[in-house]
Protein backbone atom coordinates (compact mmCIF):
# COMPACT_ATOMS: atom_id res chain seq x y z
CA UNK A 1 0.00 0.00 0.00
CA UNK A 2 2.66 2.36 0.72
CA UNK A 3 4.10 1.60 -2.80
CA UNK A 4 0.70 2.75 -4.40
CA UNK A 5 1.26 6.03 -2.13
CA UNK A 6 -0.81 5.50 0.73
CA UNK A 7 -0.01 6.37 4.73
CA UNK A 8 0.87 3.16 6.04
CA UNK A 9 0.83 2.19 10.15
CA UNK A 10 1.51 -0.54 11.28
CA UNK A 11 1.19 -2.29 14.96
CA UNK A 12 4.13 -3.88 16.70
CA UNK A 13 4.37 -5.34 20.38
CA UNK A 14 7.20 -3.52 21.92
CA UNK A 15 9.18 -6.78 22.69
CA UNK A 16 9.40 -7.43 19.04
CA UNK A 17 11.86 -6.19 16.53
CA UNK A 18 10.33 -3.30 14.03
CA UNK A 19 13.74 -3.47 11.76
CA UNK A 20 12.33 -4.60 8.93
CA UNK A 21 8.74 -2.48 8.65
CA UNK A 22 10.60 0.68 9.75
CA UNK A 23 12.83 -0.32 6.81
CA UNK A 24 9.52 -0.14 4.55
CA UNK A 25 9.02 3.42 5.11
CA UNK A 26 5.97 2.39 7.70
CA UNK A 27 4.89 4.71 10.72
CA UNK A 28 5.26 2.12 13.88
CA UNK A 29 3.17 2.68 16.53
CA UNK A 30 3.68 0.46 19.59
CA UNK A 31 0.77 -1.85 21.20
CA UNK A 32 -0.21 -4.90 21.83
CA UNK A 33 -4.59 -6.22 21.03
CA UNK A 34 -4.77 -6.96 24.95
CA UNK A 35 -3.50 -3.15 25.75
CA UNK A 36 -6.55 -1.24 24.45
CA UNK A 37 -5.49 2.09 25.14
CA UNK A 38 -2.51 1.44 22.57
CA UNK A 39 -5.04 0.52 20.18
CA UNK A 40 -7.24 3.73 20.33
CA UNK A 41 -3.68 5.44 19.96
CA UNK A 42 -3.13 2.97 16.82
CA UNK A 43 -5.79 3.82 15.18
CA UNK A 44 -6.42 7.72 15.44
CA UNK A 45 -6.54 9.58 12.11
CA UNK A 46 -6.58 6.32 10.24
CA UNK A 47 -9.34 5.36 7.49
CA UNK A 48 -8.92 1.74 6.92
CA UNK A 49 -7.75 -1.15 9.78
CA UNK A 50 -6.49 -4.59 8.56
CA UNK A 51 -6.50 -7.02 11.37
CA UNK A 52 -4.81 -10.07 10.63
CA UNK A 53 -3.11 -11.32 14.12
CA UNK A 54 -3.33 -14.12 15.71
CA UNK A 55 -1.92 -15.79 18.78
CA UNK A 56 -1.46 -19.34 17.14
CA UNK A 57 1.77 -19.75 16.07
CA UNK A 58 3.12 -17.69 19.18
CA UNK A 59 1.61 -20.19 21.03
CA UNK A 60 2.70 -22.99 19.55
CA UNK A 61 6.14 -21.88 19.82
CA UNK A 62 5.75 -22.06 23.90
CA UNK A 63 4.37 -18.02 25.09
CA UNK A 64 2.13 -18.56 27.57
CA UNK A 65 0.51 -14.92 27.86
CA UNK A 66 -1.84 -13.96 26.07
CA UNK A 67 -4.43 -16.66 25.29
CA UNK A 68 -5.75 -16.86 21.57
CA UNK A 69 -8.85 -16.36 23.63
CA UNK A 70 -7.11 -13.16 24.96
CA UNK A 71 -5.85 -11.95 21.68
CA UNK A 72 -7.62 -13.20 18.84
CA UNK A 73 -11.09 -12.68 20.44
CA UNK A 74 -10.82 -10.39 22.99
CA UNK A 75 -8.22 -8.03 21.71
CA UNK A 76 -9.93 -8.08 18.42
CA UNK A 77 -13.17 -6.61 20.03
CA UNK A 78 -10.69 -4.55 21.18
CA UNK A 79 -9.45 -3.27 18.33
CA UNK A 80 -12.87 -3.13 16.65
CA UNK A 81 -14.16 -0.89 19.12
CA UNK A 82 -10.87 1.33 18.88
CA UNK A 83 -11.28 1.81 15.14
CA UNK A 84 -15.27 2.67 15.58
CA UNK A 85 -14.61 5.40 17.80
CA UNK A 86 -11.58 6.87 15.76
CA UNK A 87 -14.04 6.84 12.88
CA UNK A 88 -12.37 4.34 11.26
CA UNK A 89 -14.54 3.69 7.67
CA UNK A 90 -13.12 0.16 6.68
CA UNK A 91 -12.09 -2.71 8.89
CA UNK A 92 -10.39 -5.75 6.94
CA UNK A 93 -10.36 -8.96 8.55
CA UNK A 94 -8.29 -12.67 7.47
CA UNK A 95 -10.92 -15.59 8.75
CA UNK A 96 -10.69 -18.72 6.73
CA UNK A 97 -13.20 -20.51 5.02
CA UNK A 98 -15.82 -23.42 6.58
CA UNK A 99 -15.45 -21.90 9.89
CA UNK A 100 -18.90 -21.96 10.72
CA UNK A 101 -18.57 -25.79 10.76
CA UNK A 102 -18.87 -25.92 14.47
CA UNK A 103 -15.43 -28.11 15.15
CA UNK A 104 -15.22 -26.30 18.41
CA UNK A 105 -12.06 -24.68 18.36
CA UNK A 106 -10.24 -21.52 20.25
CA UNK A 107 -9.36 -20.18 17.00
CA UNK A 108 -12.75 -20.93 15.24
CA UNK A 109 -14.32 -19.60 17.95
CA UNK A 110 -12.39 -16.39 17.99
CA UNK A 111 -13.02 -16.15 14.41
CA UNK A 112 -16.56 -16.30 14.83
CA UNK A 113 -16.55 -14.54 17.32
CA UNK A 114 -15.09 -11.17 15.42
CA UNK A 115 -16.90 -12.09 12.16
CA UNK A 116 -20.27 -11.30 14.47
CA UNK A 117 -18.95 -8.26 15.43
CA UNK A 118 -17.99 -7.17 12.51
CA UNK A 119 -21.31 -7.59 11.32
CA UNK A 120 -22.91 -5.42 13.76
CA UNK A 121 -20.38 -2.56 13.36
CA UNK A 122 -21.20 0.81 11.18
CA UNK A 123 -17.97 0.22 9.66
CA UNK A 124 -17.56 -1.48 5.96
CA UNK A 125 -16.12 -4.60 6.71
CA UNK A 126 -14.41 -6.42 4.41
CA UNK A 127 -13.97 -10.11 5.74
CA UNK A 128 -11.20 -12.18 4.03
CA UNK A 129 -12.08 -16.17 4.20
CA UNK A 130 -8.53 -17.85 2.89
CA UNK A 131 -7.56 -21.26 2.78
CA UNK A 132 -4.87 -22.48 4.42
CA UNK A 133 -1.52 -20.95 3.47
CA UNK A 134 1.37 -23.24 1.61
CA UNK A 135 3.75 -21.79 3.68
CA UNK A 136 2.62 -23.48 6.58
CA UNK A 137 0.11 -26.35 6.00
CA UNK A 138 2.86 -27.86 4.26
CA UNK A 139 5.61 -27.20 6.29
CA UNK A 140 7.39 -28.90 9.32
CA UNK A 141 5.51 -27.18 11.83
CA UNK A 142 2.11 -28.37 10.66
CA UNK A 143 4.06 -32.12 10.35
CA UNK A 144 4.21 -32.04 6.69
CA UNK A 145 8.34 -32.34 6.78
CA UNK A 146 9.27 -32.94 3.52
CA UNK A 147 13.22 -32.41 4.93
CA UNK A 148 12.59 -35.30 7.36
CA UNK A 149 10.73 -37.55 5.63
CA UNK A 150 7.99 -37.53 7.70
CA UNK A 151 3.82 -36.30 6.71
CA UNK A 152 1.38 -36.83 9.29
CA UNK A 153 -2.32 -36.19 8.05
CA UNK A 154 -5.46 -35.41 9.84
CA UNK A 155 -8.07 -37.84 8.20
CA UNK A 156 -8.43 -39.31 4.75
CA UNK A 157 -6.51 -36.67 2.98
CA UNK A 158 -8.50 -36.81 -0.09
CA UNK A 159 -10.15 -33.64 0.25
CA UNK A 160 -9.42 -31.20 -2.43
CA UNK A 161 -8.09 -27.78 -0.94
CA UNK A 162 -6.68 -24.73 -2.74
CA UNK A 163 -3.61 -24.12 -0.67
CA UNK A 164 -2.48 -20.50 -0.90
CA UNK A 165 0.47 -18.13 -0.71
CA UNK A 166 0.67 -15.91 2.07
CA UNK A 167 2.65 -13.19 -0.25
CA UNK A 168 -1.12 -13.60 -2.54
CA UNK A 169 -3.56 -13.28 0.46
CA UNK A 170 -1.03 -9.99 1.60
CA UNK A 171 -1.62 -8.95 -2.00
CA UNK A 172 -5.37 -9.07 -1.72
CA UNK A 173 -5.90 -7.16 1.61
CA UNK A 174 -3.83 -4.28 0.14
CA UNK A 175 -5.97 -4.41 -2.63
CA UNK A 176 -9.19 -4.36 -0.82
CA UNK A 177 -8.14 -1.91 1.64
CA UNK A 178 -8.24 0.79 -0.59
CA UNK A 179 -10.13 -0.09 -3.60
CA UNK A 180 -13.59 2.05 -3.90
CA UNK A 181 -15.97 -0.99 -2.97
CA UNK A 182 -14.80 -3.89 -2.29
CA UNK A 183 -17.28 -6.67 -1.56
CA UNK A 184 -18.26 -7.52 2.30
CA UNK A 185 -17.02 -11.16 1.97
CA UNK A 186 -14.32 -12.95 -0.22
CA UNK A 187 -14.01 -16.39 -0.05
CA UNK A 188 -10.80 -17.48 -1.76
CA UNK A 189 -7.77 -19.93 -2.77
CA UNK A 190 -4.96 -21.01 -4.42
CA UNK A 191 -5.47 -21.51 -8.17
CA UNK A 192 -4.66 -25.53 -8.17
CA UNK A 193 -7.58 -27.88 -6.59
CA UNK A 194 -5.29 -30.92 -4.73
CA UNK A 195 -5.17 -33.04 -2.18
CA UNK A 196 -2.97 -33.83 0.80
CA UNK A 197 -2.57 -37.35 -0.74
CA UNK A 198 -2.37 -36.02 -4.15
CA UNK A 199 0.74 -33.44 -2.03
CA UNK A 200 2.38 -35.93 -1.21
CA UNK A 201 2.22 -38.29 -4.31
CA UNK A 202 3.81 -34.92 -5.80
CA UNK A 203 7.01 -34.49 -3.44
CA UNK A 204 7.84 -38.32 -3.45
CA UNK A 205 8.04 -37.66 -7.26
CA UNK A 206 10.26 -34.58 -7.33
CA UNK A 207 12.35 -35.72 -4.64
CA UNK A 208 12.63 -39.54 -5.78
CA UNK A 209 12.03 -40.51 -2.35
CA UNK A 210 9.32 -42.39 -0.63
CA UNK A 211 7.88 -39.92 2.63
CA UNK A 212 6.62 -41.81 5.60
CA UNK A 213 2.94 -40.77 5.81
CA UNK A 214 0.54 -41.43 9.17
CA UNK A 215 -3.09 -40.59 9.19
CA UNK A 216 -4.96 -39.65 11.82
CA UNK A 217 -8.29 -40.54 11.93
CA UNK A 218 -11.24 -38.40 12.35
CA UNK A 219 -12.64 -39.38 15.41
CA UNK A 220 -9.00 -39.54 17.26
CA UNK A 221 -8.75 -35.81 15.93
CA UNK A 222 -11.85 -34.80 17.57
CA UNK A 223 -11.05 -36.54 20.70
CA UNK A 224 -7.70 -34.44 20.86
CA UNK A 225 -9.36 -31.44 20.10
CA UNK A 226 -11.82 -31.53 23.25
CA UNK A 227 -8.83 -32.71 25.25
CA UNK A 228 -7.09 -30.20 24.25
CA UNK A 229 -8.91 -26.96 24.02
CA UNK A 230 -8.47 -25.87 27.59
CA UNK A 231 -5.00 -27.11 27.86
CA UNK A 232 -3.54 -25.92 24.75
CA UNK A 233 -5.68 -23.57 22.67
CA UNK A 234 -3.19 -23.36 20.02
CA UNK A 235 -2.65 -27.37 19.57
CA UNK A 236 -6.41 -27.67 19.67
CA UNK A 237 -6.72 -25.25 16.85
CA UNK A 238 -3.75 -26.80 14.68
CA UNK A 239 -5.84 -30.11 14.88
CA UNK A 240 -9.17 -28.55 14.37
CA UNK A 241 -7.51 -26.68 11.62
CA UNK A 242 -6.19 -30.08 9.86
CA UNK A 243 -9.56 -31.31 10.59
CA UNK A 244 -11.21 -29.00 8.73
CA UNK A 245 -9.36 -29.32 6.04
CA UNK A 246 -10.52 -32.92 5.51
CA UNK A 247 -13.99 -32.57 5.91
CA UNK A 248 -14.45 -29.16 4.15
CA UNK A 249 -13.22 -29.54 0.25
CA UNK A 250 -13.09 -26.20 -1.19
CA UNK A 251 -15.32 -25.04 -3.86
CA UNK A 252 -14.02 -21.54 -4.05
CA UNK A 253 -11.55 -20.89 -6.19
CA UNK A 254 -8.96 -17.56 -6.96
CA UNK A 255 -10.69 -15.53 -9.00
CA UNK A 256 -11.01 -12.75 -6.04
CA UNK A 257 -7.27 -13.13 -6.67
CA UNK A 258 -6.97 -12.80 -10.62
CA UNK A 259 -9.57 -10.09 -11.16
CA UNK A 260 -7.27 -7.83 -8.99
CA UNK A 261 -4.02 -8.34 -11.10
CA UNK A 262 -2.65 -10.95 -8.82
CA UNK A 263 -0.69 -14.20 -10.21
CA UNK A 264 -1.16 -16.83 -7.78
CA UNK A 265 1.33 -19.23 -7.14
CA UNK A 266 0.11 -22.77 -7.31
CA UNK A 267 0.69 -24.90 -4.51
CA UNK A 268 2.54 -27.18 -7.03
CA UNK A 269 5.06 -24.81 -7.95
CA UNK A 270 5.69 -24.62 -3.79
CA UNK A 271 5.70 -28.10 -3.46
CA UNK A 272 8.34 -28.92 -5.81
CA UNK A 273 10.53 -26.11 -4.39
CA UNK A 274 10.39 -27.93 -1.36
CA UNK A 275 11.22 -31.42 -2.85
CA UNK A 276 14.17 -30.39 -4.52
CA UNK A 277 15.25 -28.52 -2.24
CA UNK A 278 15.38 -31.52 0.09
CA UNK A 279 16.63 -33.59 -2.93
CA UNK A 280 19.77 -31.44 -3.64
CA UNK A 281 20.66 -32.14 0.03
CA UNK A 282 20.91 -35.68 -0.70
Amino acid sequence: MSEQGHAVRCLVRPTSDDSVVRGLGVEVTPGDLTDPESLAAACQGVTAVVATATMIARRLAGATRPTIHEADEQGMASLIAAAESAGVRRFVYLSFPGVEKAIGTPLERAKLATEERLRGSAMQRVIIRSDAFQEIHFGAAARFDVAAGKITIIGRGDSKRRWVSTGDIAALVASVAVEPDPPSLITVGGPEAMTKNEAVAFVEEVAGRRMKVQHMPRPIARMAIRLLNKRNDALASAFGAGLLQDIRPADWDDAALRERGITPRTASDFLRQQAESTASRG
